[in-house]
């Protein structure tokens, strides 16, 4: 078939829009890891771990008390990333951890003692997906050996806006390789760095992506909060995968400068916490306008001065929740279940659920979808390759795709780069069959799709599950999705809020929370109250597999 009309069908190409969208003190580093089986792993270390869960105001008010600092917070968490990230399970969710995190803890504490505190997340550690730039001995590489060593020239705005808000940037975590962006067939939460990222409730189970490593070390307590980067799913499935909450921003709140491309108008960076609350502190800190992000310029009016503010235990009361069933139930009879559950504790708790909701054209937008990934992927990746300066190891995706084929025994043992090579073929921005594939995406998925639906039934939010229970990683096959609602607000470019809604047979499942652009105040004060009404976040067990 022609590349207008390719044979890939949208689950073989995203996995079902869910793929898409990164010794302690000294760093850990990885290079070429392969996957790993599903064999039984060495347990946990016996001791248990004194921040198990603990929450971010647990944090600072531990902090404030005496009873830690940010120094032995950050010494416990370099800990546990050796024990169970390099050792014991092997999670392999961490690409390397910053050598001077323990430094920048003891300045915070500094400043504390000096009674200057800068936010709820003072002294906090965050691990930040391998796609977001830091100017310091962290290098960012979106897990690909094509970038190994490259250190860009500065901060991206997330982790600027990071270090103001007095956070300690601790590690960076794995990722589906360039988010998952190179082949179609991939595994996701696999790269050529990182080697496969494992789910922490079963360890040959998937941990989902892209944002893999983010959401399974938040999961697994290697890290108080994560940052995460969707194109079109890779927050809110692996929030999902892991049993986390997961913040998919609307276009434009949270600036993308300094950010490994895929799409500038559907990507962007959102938290992956284990509660709501860390969520809206953590999307606090990263929400602002750039003048390196055009697309930030709408959010002037739209940005909250602080998300911990709708954080509402009654917030479910009176809520209109539409729930989108159409292509959105059916593929899992357990995910079916649990929805209905989630839909019955939403009633309990005084919301009118108006179900169905459909979403209108919800399918009829992938092909334009992939269309408008390839050539703005093209586009996108070359400005920011460029930007790296003289000394990064590759400078255009021609220069990476090169690359890739020289070092096709580490960069390619699995999968291969057909998508790479497809949008490099593609033209530039002035292309009529860009444009096209825009207007189709943004008419169909926004004023004919997601507002259409909300405005005939006056709804605050719509409801559906988030994807399927977590499959077991095959690198030979690929992934094994059956199901996944983020599409409608991806290609949107409005929010969404994943919250675990459940379990199967130990594997978590969330429910997503949809709204119109510039919603989140509404979404977190929804995910909240249902949060606090069935309060079904676990901690993983790290299974070997299941029986």
């Amino acid at each position: 078939m022609s590349e207008h009309r390719d044979p890939l069908d949208r689950r073989t190409f995203l996995g079902h829009a869910a793929v898409l969208g990164a010794a302690a003190a000294g760093g850990v580093k990885r290079s070429g890891a392969a996957p790993r089986s599903g064999a039984a792993a060495a347990p946990p270390p016996a001791a248990p771990f004194e921040l198990e869960e603990v929450t971010a105001a647990q944090l600072q008010a531990g902090m404030a008390s005496g009873r830690w600092t940010s120094r032995r917070i950050v010494e416990q968490y370099l800990e546990r990333i050796a024990a169970l990230d390099r050792a014991g399970p092997s999670l392999h969710a961490i690409i390397e951890t910053n050598p001077d995190a323990v430094s920048l803890a003891e300045a915070l504490d500094r400043e504390r003692s000096a009674g200057r505190t800068r936010g709820p997340l003072h002294g906090v550690p965050v691990l930040l997906k391998d796609n977001i730039d830091t100017a310091d001995r962290m290098t960012t590489t979106a897990g690909s050996l094509a970038l190994e060593g490259s250190v860009p020239p500065r901060d991206s705005h997330v982790a600027e806006r990071l270090r103001a808000a007095g956070a300690v940037l601790l590690a960076k975590a794995n990722l589906s390789e360039w988010a998952n962006i190179r082949s179609s067939h991939s595994s996701s939460g696999w790269s050529a760095r990182g080697g496969q990222c494992r789910n922490p409730y079963v360890l040959d189970r998937n941990p989902c992506g892209s944002s893999s490593g983010s959401a399974a070390g938040v999961s697994a307590n290697l890290g108080a909060v994560a940052v995460g980067t969707e194109t079109d799913g890779s927050i809110v499935c692996p929030a999902g995968a892991n049993g986390v909450v997961g913040i998919k921003p609307t276009v434009g709140l949270v600036s993308r400068a300094g950010i490994v491309p895929i799409s500038h108008t559907q990507d962007t960076a959102g938290p992956l916490c284990r509660t709501v609350a860390d969520a809206a502190a953590l999307l606090t800190a990263m929400a602002g306008t750039d003048a390196l992000d055009p697309a930030t310029a709408a959010a002037a009016g739209h940005v909250a001065p602080d998300y911990t503010r709708f954080l509402d235990p009654a917030g479910l009361r009176g809520a209109r929740i539409g729930v989108a069933r159409e292509k959105f139930f059916g593929y899992s009879d357990v995910t079916d279940r649990l929805a209905a559950a989630a839909l019955d504790a939403m009633r309990g708790a005084g919301a009118v659920i108006v179900d169905p909701a459909d979403i209108p054209h919800a399918g009829t937008y992938d092909d334009a979808e992939l269309e408008v990934l390839l050539y703005e992927l093209k586009a996108d990746l070359n400005a920011y390759l460029a930007a790296l300066g003289p000394s990064a190891p590759v400078r255009t995706l021609a220069d990476v795709i090169a690359f890739n084929e020289r070092e096709r025994a580490r960069e390619m043992p699995y999968f291969g780069q057909e998508l790479f090579v497809r949008a490099q073929a593609k033209g530039p921005l002035t292309s009529p069959g860009y444009r096209k594939a825009l207007r189709d995406c943004r008419r169909l998925s926004r004023t004919l799709g997601i507002d259409a639906v909300m405005t005939r039934h006056r709804l605050d939010a719509l409801v559906a599950p988030t994807g399927n229970p977590a499959w077991p990683t095959d690198a030979v096959n690929g992934d094994h999705f059956t199901g996944s609602s983020s599409t409608p607000a991806a290609v949107a470019g409005y929010p969404s809020v994943s919250v675990p809604m459940g379990d199967a047979w130990g594997l978590p499942v969330n429910l997503s929370f949809i709204g119109r652009a510039w919603s989140e105040p509404v979404l977190i004060r929804l995910a909240y109250a249902f949060e606090q009404i069935t309060m079904h976040r676990k901690a993983p067990r790290f299974l070997p597999t299941l029986a």
